[in-house]
């Protein structure tokens, strides 16, 4: 017995023949990414031209004397190339002290010790930007009443089960049911 696979553009839902060319896209960032680089695939004709609308960006920190943070800053290269009165750019930048390239630094990058355990009784269920890990969703699955009392103790909205969204992250969709929740 034989398999077919079926194979569509996640931008626009079009069958992919098994001719036709697929381009592996990672979205790095983008405002709805809310976990971390996906992947999504779409036909090559679909991405024709995309290179042609991409900005020339510049990417940069400010680090102010008063802030033990600095504030990075996107912006397109030729409103930044305009900041430079006397000269270029280009001049500034080859003139320019080099910054070794390195890992982040510990300032960029919490301390093991400083990350919030969400696979503990004490963050389990509470919101997050990181993959909801199988440790978390069982607690939540174990304790969902006496997490969502801590929840709402602590000012922060609750594991509600007529949530789809909720349901899903936790995996609480025998627990959905067996209480009756109406998924809305």
């Amino acid at each position: 017995m034989g398999q077919k696979v079926i194979r569509f553009s996640d931008l626009t839902g079009k069958h992919v023949d098994d001719d036709a060319q697929l381009v592996r896209i990672v979205v790095q960032d983008h405002p709805d990414l809310e976990d971390g680089p996906v992947e999504i695939e779409a036909l090559a004709e679909e991405l024709s031209g995309v290179q042609d609308l991409a900005l020339d960006l510049v990417t940069f920190e400010l680090h102010y004397p008063d802030s033990d943070e600095p504030q990075t800053v996107v912006m397109e290269a030729e409103a930044f190339n305009r900041l430079v009165s006397d000269g270029s750019m280009a001049e500034v930048l080859r003139s320019a002290k080099r910054v070794p390239r390195s890992i982040p630094s510990q300032a960029q990058q919490p301390a093991a010790k400083d990350r919030i355990n969400y696979a503990s009784l004490e963050h389990a269920g509470k919101p997050h930007k990181g993959r909801t890990t199988d440790a978390e969703k069982q607690l939540v699955r174990q304790h969902l009443d006496r997490i969502n009392e801590q929840l709402t103790a602590q000012g922060i909205r609750t594991i509600d089960l007529t949530n789809p969204d909720h349901v899903a992250r936790y995996g609480l969709e025998a627990v959905a049911q067996e209480r009756g929740a109406i998924l809305g």
